[in-house]
């Protein structure tokens, strides 16, 4: 998908600079023409000769630099990209691009394109987490620029978390991803998934969780990126890797859980809710390990708050909630109890006691039904394939609800 295609990179001046020579790398190796911009900053981790050897063009390091008088420099290769990414993006040029500043190669080229932006970010963790970073980020987003979200890891500085630059072969996959064909009803909606098992915390040593492993909502998450949505995943503690080209948001409890959705759920017009979140937690929590005893230890519970709920409630008449119910007897009237009483559009029902339809599984096997009566039973199937037929089921429901 990116023979041919004229990608223009800004490398800026980061640790994660070295990971840009690899993506230029791969991005040349996948058929693409790369054009490579740095800054200042960037030049004293990397030296342009590298960019320039591994692209095969020419690198473009600063403003006042002419070669050609016919050309201004800055301007010619904005209009010559069909896509830029900045990798990595420091917090330092995410607030100038963010700002509207342009006082290098890199910002003001940016400034002046018409092509997709998108930026991989990458720096340490509180920088990442700082409210102004993240601001800018946000108004980033409404700039219309992709954000290939940092990675958790083990970090230059010498911190571990979030902050690592998104890995090259996941950044040409997203590019790739980019130039496939969408789907028209996906393009650009703003789907909030949510995945994986939450954690409630008895003592340091011991929590409540459930079998959940997460691949379910991954798997949504992947579909969507495909068809072209612009993906939120929330998601509990889980061993997978995120899809490319989602923003990847990490909660542990079911409280956080609650606060993530209901801060990102306003700004979603599809939400599907495929997270095991635990009804209940301990309604104590030690501070210290509690110590084993010969005699019982009773654990009192207390209700977790009802996401999907709340939701239902909030929910306008533009926005889709679609909810999953798995369950191990009467699975029908169980769902559409749920269904009706959440005030759902969609419900995604399993028997977890079916061969094949675990929690833990590759496979699933799903009935979907809907607040119009609509029903249908899908055949054991991988969960891949199961969530593109719950995506195809929300596009044909809100197609119809449409047009009626």
């Amino acid at each position: 998908m990116l023979k041919g295609k004229k990608i223009l990179l800004g490398v800026t001046g980061g640790i994660a600079s070295y990971k840009a020579c690899d993506l230029t790398s791969k991005l040349v190796q996948a058929g693409a023409e790369v054009k490579v911009m740095m800054t200042k900053s960037a030049q004293e981790f990397m030296q342009p000769l590298t960019f320039q050897a591994l692209s095969r063009n020419p690198v473009y390091v600063d403003t006042f630099t002419e070669p050609n008088p016919e050309k201004i420099a800055h301007i010619d290769i904005a209009d010559w990209a069909d896509l830029c990414i900045v990798a990595p993006a420091t917090a330092n040029v995410i607030g100038k691009l963010a700002n509207g500043l342009a006082d290098d190669m890199v910002t003001t080229t940016l400034l002046a394109t018409l092509a997709p932006v998108y930026i991989a970010p990458a720096m340490n963790i509180n920088m990442y987490n700082h409210p102004a970073v993240q601001e800018n980020i946000q108004k980033l987003d409404t700039f219309g620029y992709q954000l290939l979200d940092a990675e958790a890891g083990y970090l230059a500085c010498g911190w571990i978390g979030k902050g690592r630059m998104a890995e090259p072969k996941d950044i040409v996959n997203v590019l790739q991803a980019h130039f496939t064909e969408k789907d028209p009803f996906w393009m650009d909606k703003k789907v909030l998934i949510t995945a994986g098992p939450t954690r409630e915390a008895i003592d340091p040593v011991r929590y409540f969780s459930n079998y959940s492993s997460g691949k379910m909502g991954y798997a949504l998450a992947q579909a969507a990126v495909e068809k072209g949505a612009k993906v939120t995943l929330v998601t509990g503690p889980t061993n997978l890797d995120p899809p490319a080209g989602v923003t990847l948001k990490q909660v542990t409890t079911a409280e956080e859980m609650y606060n993530e959705v209901i801060n990102q759920f306003a700004m979603s017009d599809i939400t599907i809710k495929s997270a095991a979140v635990a009804d209940y937690r301990p309604a104590y929590t030690y501070a210290q390990k509690h110590k084993k005893k010969q005699d019982q230890w009773s654990v009192e519970l207390e209700a977790t708050k009802d996401i999907l709920m709340e939701l239902g409630s909030q929910k306008t008449t533009d926005q889709l909630l679609i909810g999953f119910a798995a369950e191990s007897e009467n699975v029908e009237d169980y769902a559409k109890g749920k269904l009706a009483k959440k005030q759902l559009d969609l419900i995604v029902a399993n028997d977890i006691s079916a061969k094949g339809a675990g929690f833990d599984g590759d496979t699933n096997i799903i009935s979907i039904y809907d607040r119009k009566g609509g029903e249908q039973r899908f055949p054991l199937t991988s969960k891949n394939q199961a969530a593109t037929h719950i995506l195809d089921s929300i596009e044909a429901f809100k197609k119809e609800y449409e047009s009626k």
